[in-house]
């Protein structure tokens, strides 16, 4: 057991951005194979070379094997879009470009693919909550999760968090990815990551946690969550 805390900081948005990038490229290449890649170069273009560039090479530096610079001419003139917003909007703009032109083709086979996507990269990251935590010789309990949690929680978001018997309660008010979402009139593609990633990242982190999710600031206007994990029960 770890005799002193081990301060881990949280991933960067670009971090976390490149590897939801290379799981959504997976996830549609498996399925709809040179049209899902040529689909995926439009979307990066309609997001912006350049922002794009700035997202791989920060991600880069950070170590990340990802695949965003496949999609990224060298030597491109192209200039920043997005001077003003933050990382958990580029990282909202980025995912609603991409998803778009693949459901806009592919309808809901479209759809399923960019929610695996989703899933396999919460897992991930699951998992890697899960090391976080082995690190400071804590187990994947409920306890350990939100304690551990991977990225931060800047004051853009605005939520509530209870921690009750066989539970944590969440409620969001404000969250960037989904205001972005809302701003864009992008709900139909954001909704795609929102109804995945929470319960995938959960899973990663513990096969037996549950997570609820009955609303949506999509939809109702705001975030509620259960995540449901009896005590002291933690998996290998």
């Amino acid at each position: 057991m770890s005799e002193t805390k081990v301060h881990i900081p949280p991933l960067s948005m670009d971090n976390i951005t490149a590897k939801l990038f290379t799981h959504l490229e997976k996830s549609v290449i498996t399925q709809f194979g040179e049209e899902g890649k040529a689909l995926f170069q439009q979307g990066v273009q309609k997001f912006g070379y350049k922002d794009a560039e700035e997202i791989a090479l920060q991600a880069t530096k950070e170590g990340v094997i990802h695949r965003l610079y496949s999609y990224i001419p060298r030597n491109h003139q192209a200039e920043r879009k997005y001077e003003n917003l933050t990382n958990y909007a580029l990282m909202a703009k980025l995912f609603a470009q991409i998803s778009k032109v693949i459901v806009d083709r592919f309808g809901e086979k479209g759809k399923d693919a960019i929610r695996e996507g989703v899933r396999t990269f919460g897992e991930e990251r699951g998992r890697g909550i899960a090391q976080r935590a082995r690190a400071n010789g804590e187990e994947n309990t409920r306890e350990n999760y939100l304690t551990n949690y991977d990225m931060g929680r800047s004051e853009l978001f605005t939520y509530t968090t209870e921690y009750k018997e066989g539970e944590i309660e969440q409620n969001f008010t404000v969250c960037p990815f989904g205001q972005q979402w809302a701003d864009d009139d992008m709900h139909e593609y954001g909704i795609l990551y929102c109804e995945m990633i929470d319960p995938a990242v959960a899973r990663g982190f513990n096969p037996d946690f549950k997570v609820e999710h009955d609303k949506y600031i999509l939809k109702e206007g705001n975030c509620h969550f259960r995540f449901i994990l009896e005590d002291n029960k933690a998996n290998e």
